[in-house]
């Protein structure tokens, strides 16, 4: 029953209690709010899976849940995620001997794990992360879970204490612990983890150079995810060979020159670490198969050198970010790789510098369409190819070296919301063709050396000053400085028959002409042909008599129509 609206139904858990032959229940997102804690009893003789998933309940786990093994039922399947529980989880857990799913994910619960947990041996998936649960656990808990796949304890306060050298009784395919505490060593169990394809333990406190075993192993083909982000994890990466779909090593001590890719990475972010030198063996180098890549990170590192000419080797890129490097020449047909967008993977952590603020892009980052090259030391001019990329979204070219014009043709981008032109070197006036930009929300043009009236009519009057200042040769609204007569006139609109929808004020222009020859002409004729204005002005005498004539009589027909009506 998914998705059904059960919020008034007070008595649910009664009713379903009495059909005895139920041996599957889904009330997933069905607005419940109440599974009744002081209920002692429900008549649930051949219930296996029960799912309480996204609902609104805000007390304590009752202890009916644990009291069915009573009844003799197998209960295999329990998933009480994505609700407000509160309270420790009891200690009746236990028993639930045949438990093989347990989810608790997304809830509020607190204290520590209960003993009876760790006696539940034919657990297949455990599931308690996201919740204000606190407590340390180490290898002797998992002595009797073998049969475990699935462990998910991220976002909770649990210290994961597994001695370097043991071998846990499992064999893991997901592992999410972000914001577990696993540190400082790195976790060398992990080494023994053989059919383990997702694994996730950012933010763990992690203080450890990377062994060599780990790239070996974490380059299986069966690996699919490898997030060691937002830890202090060093090792020299130069010459490594990544081969997981999704990658992120960001927010570590990582340094040497880049490593290198398979075509099966589809994400790949190694920002915020201490890579170096030249970025063009990395761009450069064969791939034995077409890449995958479609979201790549490199911004804050050590990075140098030019952008270079091998773009076509990574044509399923869709975003990407390289501000705050030293990165130093632009390429004219650089862009031109950039205008095939597609759909993101569902999983996505990415940060960007968009309006302005660095934000973290994780289940919306397949909307967004953003490049990124602020903070580096490109120079030259932006080229003109740029405006090609009518799907953009976002461009940030802050902070570089960048000199000549914005190109003319920006005002084709009719996607952009973002746009981070500041603190560069580039001149000239503001385009006309920017007044198109109908969604941009975000604009910085800020010290600069752009001259000339901002361009009036449009949306860029609706941005504060502080988009404009440091440009001392640029007036009008919004800044206060208000333009002399000459930049009046410059700041007229020019015409551009180059300019996509020019046509549309030759169209006015066009109409305004007709107007005056068609008006004239029919005037003038009148005013110098006396014959003709008498025949004119006769037929208007003779149109306002028949027009009088038929309003009278359907007066009239009308008047007696009436009449008529009332005597009845």
């Amino acid at each position: 029953m998914y998705e059904v609206d059960l919020q008034r139904e007070v008595h649910w858990l009664e009713s379903t209690s009495m059909l005895s032959s139920l041996s599957e229940l889904y009330l997933v997102a069905c607005e419940l709010d109440n599974m009744r804690p002081s209920l002692g009893y429900v008549n649930f003789t051949s219930l296996t899976f029960l799912s309480l998933a996204w609902n609104h309940f805000n007390h304590e786990i009752p202890n009916w849940l644990f009291n069915l093994s009573t009844s003799h039922v197998p209960l295999n399947d329990l998933d009480l995620s994505y609700n407000q529980l509160t309270g420790q989880i009891p200690g009746y857990l236990g028993n639930l001997s045949s438990l093989k799913y347990l989810l608790l994910y997304g809830n509020r619960l607190n204290g520590t794990l209960p003993s009876s947990l760790w006696l539940l041996s034919n657990l297949v998936y455990l599931d308690i992360g996201n919740n204000s649960l606190a407590d340390t656990i180490s290898e002797v808990h998992f002595n009797k879970l073998s049969k475990l796949k699935y462990l998910d304890m991220s976002s909770t306060s649990i210290i994961f204490e597994v001695k370097s050298n043991s071998v846990p009784p499992f064999q893991l395919e997901e592992m999410w612990m972000s914001s577990c505490q696993m540190g400082p060593n790195f976790p060398t169990w992990l080494e023994t983890q053989t059919s383990l394809r997702y694994l996730d333990i950012s933010k763990s406190g992690i203080v450890d150079i990377a062994p060599k075993w780990f790239w070996k192993w974490a380059s299986h083909i069966d690996r699919r995810l490898i997030d060691l982000s937002d830890n202090q994890i060093s090792g020299n990466l130069s010459g490594v060979l990544l081969n997981n779909t999704y990658i992120d090593l960001s927010s570590n001590c990582f340094m040497g020159e880049l490593p290198r890719l398979s075509p099966q990475v589809s994400l790949l972010n190694m920002a915020n670490n201490s890579f170096s030198g030249p970025i063009s063996p990395f761009l450069c180098q064969k791939l034995n198969g077409k890449s995958n890549l479609e979201i790549l990170d490199m911004s804050t590192n050590n990075l140098s050198g030019e952008l270079s000419h091998c773009w076509t080797y990574w044509q399923s890129l869709t975003r990407l970010s390289l501000g705050n490097n030293n990165l130093s020449e632009f390429y004219y047909d650089y862009y031109s790789y950039f205008n095939r967008y597609t759909g993101a993977p569902n999983y996505e952590n990415l940060m960007l510098v968009i309006k302005g603020k660095e934000s973290e892009y994780r289940s919306i980052l397949k909307f967004v369409r953003s490049i990124d090259l602020s903070s580096n030391d490109l120079w030259g001019s932006i080229p003109t190819e740029i405006s090609s990329l009518s799907g953009l979204e976002s461009l940030n070219l802050s902070c570089n070296n960048l000199m000549g014009s914005i190109p003319e043709k920006m005002g084709r981008m009719k996607a952009l919301e973002s746009l981070d032109l500041s603190r560069s070197h580039l001149s000239g006036e503001i385009p006309q063709s920017m007044k198109n930009l109908s969604f941009l929300s975000h604009l910085n043009l800020s010290y600069n050396n752009f001259s000339g009236r901002i361009p009036s009519g449009t949306q860029l009057q609706s941005f504060d000053a502080i988009s404009y200042i440091g440009n001392a040769e640029l007036c009008g609204a919004p800044l206060t400085k208000n333009c002399t007569e000459d930049e009046d006139f410059q700041g007229i609109d020019v015409i551009d028959e180059n300019e996509e929808g020019s046509e549309i004020p030759w169209f006015y222009i066009g109409m305004g002409l007709g107007f005056i020859v068609g008006f004239w002409g029919v005037c003038g004729a009148l005013l110098f042909k006396k014959a003709w204005r008498h025949a004119y002005f006769q037929f208007l005498y003779r149109v306002e008599d028949w027009v009088y004539v038929a309003i009278a009589i359907r007066l009239n027909r009308l008047q007696n129509n009436l009449r008529g009506n009332a005597k009845d």
